[in-house]
């Protein structure tokens, strides 16, 4: 490659750069010319190759650039580390003459390449060396134990030249650069830490604003004393000028600190004396506060080591005049916290992603550059673009509640849209059904789309693509079998079509596209990195051919892009701020952004979080699948599956999922499995605001009242809310009762015991809402053991005062039976936490996951009850009306219990 070199001393020169190909990252190359040491990044962005000498800060100034003068190869380009670079040639200058640099190419500094296998012998050595720079034993042992973090440690610790150790403070600082400085500014590190050994940056505030400097700056070149004034350099804090600012601190404070002592935040007061002093020693400062606390509050006692009590809520005094209750606000609690403050700002997105390592121990370093950014920012306007993308060919679980949350969350907490858009790109998957079902139920959790788009509708964009990615020799097509491909891919062997000439590779694509390839007979497949430890990046297939008409495109198409290459391009042409996704797609991310730079498009910030994972149930689509095909299930919204379909149906409300899995969090932990219990809480505590109070029984047990004249009725009033004001008429339900009253077969019992509250022979209890019985006399069927019918006084005065309180039903009119009503119950589905790891997952269904009492009694309140009207069985839990009901029969479904204990009376 011939470069025209602007050198340091002012001459120039053409010199021929003796590598056979330039990086497709800008990964640096350490090298000597001269004797000094020179830091190259090659770039073929802007095809140029800059140098910055690194010995110390003063020669910053010293820079070159090399320009390209010939076009780079257009196959894949990469840097191999195990080539030497030299100069081969140079050439005067037609102005001055030039002597021949002297080159000594020592390779990538140890921190640059992967750590390769048998590399085990090291670790003692590394450990040595961290030891060396005062880390703790047990912090050097965790940092050997990663990779990359050792890498980079090594790599620091050579730049800085302390290689035989340094002191403790310049050693932590030395490591916080090592875990912590911005990739996408790598040429400036050296400088960095010749200010960390010179002592010019020594505490961790100053060295947070430099990695906050360099963050922004990139590779871009910078001022000195911009540098130096965003970093503090040459600012000596005084401890006279940091007892000042700690006194101030505690006089404005000191109310604060009197009244909650030793609970006092502390890092609240060492957060006012930052800001007065910013560069201040952190380690003086806490010094200085500690002493001020002792000096103000004394010895700590034992009343400062308790855990304060929290305050309840207490409810505002009925008064005669209404008036507004004052009520001390309380500590918002975890769910209350914004969640959507780990994510950064679109205008940090020049920032690098990630970083993709290959075989040949390269690095690509993924960032956009100024250029696509601003592009994308006058695109936006600035705000925040997100999608949720499930593929039509379900209905959605529980999970892809937590995916809705985090993609629609974030976008309207930041002001912005979030796309709904199916995945569309498997013809024979998708159904109409599923996509109605889709929108109509991101509606229902309470999420507007900014836009509803299809990867169908970007065929054409991903279709050209596709076509530039063969032209810059990142693609082929291939013929092998899915059982070849799979063989090879095990064995990191190359497809034997791999190295084909570009121009047949895009002949035989147009032939799939014109549908003169058989099914099955050709791929694209993009040319990754075959020897990766990454198997994401095996040469993934972009396109196969389906002779299938597309249910949104028609049959304009007989190829068909995969998820792999699709869904990465469709984010870069939809602009999408920020790519959010589960775990499992983690390791996708070096395609991802593989494919991006290979095609020169805007990148996405992509951040994956943990599953939504909860106990004794299935979420695989497959598995979900199967259940409702082989009627395990009756339908994808059987209130037994956590489907958001079959959740609502159990009555179940979107803003109690939405409480649910705002609670979770957003969390990146991929082994928890949340339990059951929690998802059944935020339900309740939704549930007991919100829906009203009704009686039924469920088996009845039919009790004559003999001192009350059969055929008259007392109409009684039932609160529907268990705060009811009585001056409220509509917090109260009539309900009748007469001389024949029902009340559940389990509340009586013909042998009487201390522990036992309900009805026996001789025995009072009180009917909610209505008078005392007591049981005079059992009618017994045949067998005389079975229980028929109860004979019972009632208490009229009330004197009576039982512990036992009953649920009841009575007949409204002599010889008419009370509401007859059908209620479910729903258990869980399956009998273990976990059943999805089980080889015969089916074997573990939850036989009891759904009884159903045909012929239970209820109240005349729930007569009009209407398909998804929901109520608080009293004593049974929370119910809903199911679309079962007909104009004869209303059927409920239990959504939930109001305590396990409970669930006994529904057996």
């Amino acid at each position: 490659m011939l470069a025209y070199v602007m050198g340091c001393n002012g001459y120039g020169h053409i010199a021929n750069l003796g590598c056979k190909s330039i990086a497709w990252s800008t990964r640096p190359w350490r090298g000597r010319v001269n004797g000094d040491p020179v830091l190259l990044t090659f770039s073929t962005r802007t095809n140029t190759v800059s140098t910055k000498f690194d010995l110390n800060p003063q020669n910053l100034n010293r820079i070159s650039t090399f320009k390209t003068l010939t076009t780079p190869p257009t196959d894949s380009l990469y840097l191999s580390w195990f080539l030497r670079l030299r100069f081969l040639r140079v050439f005067p200058s037609v102005s001055q003459p030039a002597s021949l640099p002297n080159v000594d190419a020592e390779g990538p500094s140890r921190s640059e390449r992967m750590p390769g296998k048998g590399e085990s012998s090291d670790k003692e050595k590394h450990l040595k060396s961290f030891l060396k720079i005062g880390l703790e034993e047990q912090t050097a042992r965790n940092t050997v134990a990663n990779n990359k973090v050792t890498a980079n440690l090594v790599a620091v610790i050579d730049e800085a030249g302390v290689t035989d150790g340094c002191s403790r403070t310049v050693g932590n600082l030395l490591y916080t650069v090592a875990t912590k400085y911005p990739a996408n500014a790598l040429v400036h590190r050296p400088a960095l830490l010749q200010y960390i050994v010179s002592s010019k940056i020594k505490t961790t505030a100053q060295l947070d604003a430099a990695l906050s400097f360099f963050g922004a700056t990139a590779s871009e070149d910078f001022k000195l004393n911009e540098f130096e004034e965003a970093c503090g350099v040459g600012i000596e804090v005084s401890e006279e000028e940091i007892e000042q600012a700690v006194n101030k601190v505690f006089e404005e404070n000191k109310n604060v600190i009197l009244e909650q002592r030793y609970r006092t935040n502390v890092g609240e007061l060492l957060g006012h004396v930052r800001k007065r002093h910013p560069w201040a020693d952190p380690k003086i400062v806490k010094q200085f506060v500690d002493s001020k606390l002792y000096d103000l509050l004394g010895e700590r006692t034992a009343a400062d080591d308790e855990k304060p009590t929290k305050k309840k809520k207490e409810k505002p005094a009925k008064v005669e005049v209404k008036t507004v209750a004052v009520v001390t606000p309380e500590q918002p609690s975890e769910e209350d916290i914004n969640p959507f403050l780990i994510f950064p700002q679109p205008e940090e997105n020049f920032k690098v992603h990630t970083e993709v390592f290959f075989s040949d121990g390269s690095i690509l370093r993924c960032c956009n550059t100024k250029e696509l950014l601003e592009k994308h920012l006058k695109a936006t306007g600035r705000k925040v673009l997100t999608r949720f993308p499930p593929e039509p060919n379900g209905y959605l679980h529980i999970g892809h509640a937590k995916a809705m949350f985090i993609d629609f969350g974030l976008a309207k907490d930041r002001g912005g849209g979030c796309y709904l858009r199916y995945d569309d790109t498997n013809p024979l998957a998708e159904k109409k059904e599923y996509i109605d079902h889709i929108e109509e139920i991101v509606q229902w959790m309470g999420w507007e789309p900014f836009k509803i788009t299809y990867t169908s509708d970007y065929f054409q964009d991903l279709y050209d693509l596709a076509v530039e990615l063969i032209r810059r020799g990142h693609a082929y097509v291939d013929h092998q079998t899915p059982d070849e491909i799979k063989e090879y891919r095990e064995k990191k062997m190359n497809s034997p079509w791999r190295d084909r000439p570009v121009a047949e590779s895009l002949r035989l694509f147009d032939d799939m596209r014109r549908g003169l390839i058989e099914e099955g007979k050709a791929t694209l497949r993009m040319k990754q990195d075959m020897q990766s430890d990454n198997y994401n990046m095996y040469d993934l297939i972009a396109y196969r051919i389906k002779f299938t008409p597309h249910p949104h495109a028609g049959d304009k198409w007989c190829i068909y892009p995969s998820y792999d290459y699709s869904h990465c391009i469709v984010d870069s042409l939809e602009n999408i701020t920020h790519s959010l996704c589960t775990l499992e797609f983690e390791t996708r991310r070096a395609s991802y952004y593989w494919l991006l730079h290979a095609l020169d498009l805007y990148q996405p910030y992509v951040w994956e979080y943990s599953r939504l994972n909860v106990t004794n149930t299935v979420m695989s689509k497959r598995k979900l699948n199967r259940l409702v095909t082989d009627r395990w299930v009756d339908g994808w919204d059987d209130p037994r599956l956590m489907t958001l379909a079959g959740l609502r149906r159990r009555g179940v409300t979107s803003t109690a999922i939405n409480a649910f899995v705002r609670g979770i969090g957003i969390t990146r932990s991929d082994n928890s499995t949340i339990n059951l219990g929690r998802l059944e809480y935020h339900i309740r505590e939704e549930l007991n605001k919100a829906v009203p109070r009704a009686m039924v029984v469920l088996h009845p047990l039919k009790v004559v009242i003999t001192n009350l004249e059969a055929g008259s009725v007392i109409d009684l009033d039932a609160k529907r809310w268990p705060d009811a004001q009585t001056d409220d008429a509509s917090a109260f339900y009539k309900v009748p009762f007469s001389n024949v009253v029902y009340i559940e077969h389990s509340d009586f019992r013909m042998k009487d015991s201390k522990d036992y509250y309900g009805l026996a022979p001789g025995k009072s209890v009180l009917l909610r809402y209505a008078f005392p019985i007591k049981c005079t006399e059992v009618i017994l069927d045949d067998d005389k053991e079975t229980v028929l019918e109860i004979r019972a006084e009632y208490d009229a005065s009330k004197k009576t005062k039982p512990k036992g309180v009953l649920h009841w039903v009575a007949e409204s009119s002599l010889g008419v039976d009370p509401l007859k009503v059908e209620v479910r119950f729903f258990d869980k589905l399956f009998l273990s936490e976990n059943p999805a790891e089980l080889d015969d997952w089916l074997a573990d269904l939850n036989p009891e996951s759904k009884v159903v009492v045909p012929s239970a009694y209820g109240v005349s309140l729930l007569q009009n009850a209407t398909v998804g009207d929901r109520f608080q069985f009293e004593r049974l839990g929370y119910f809903v009306v199911d679309k079962d009901s007909t104009p004869e029969k209303l059927v409920f479904n239990r959504t939930v219990t109001l305590k396990d204990s409970y669930s006994k009376v529904a057996k």
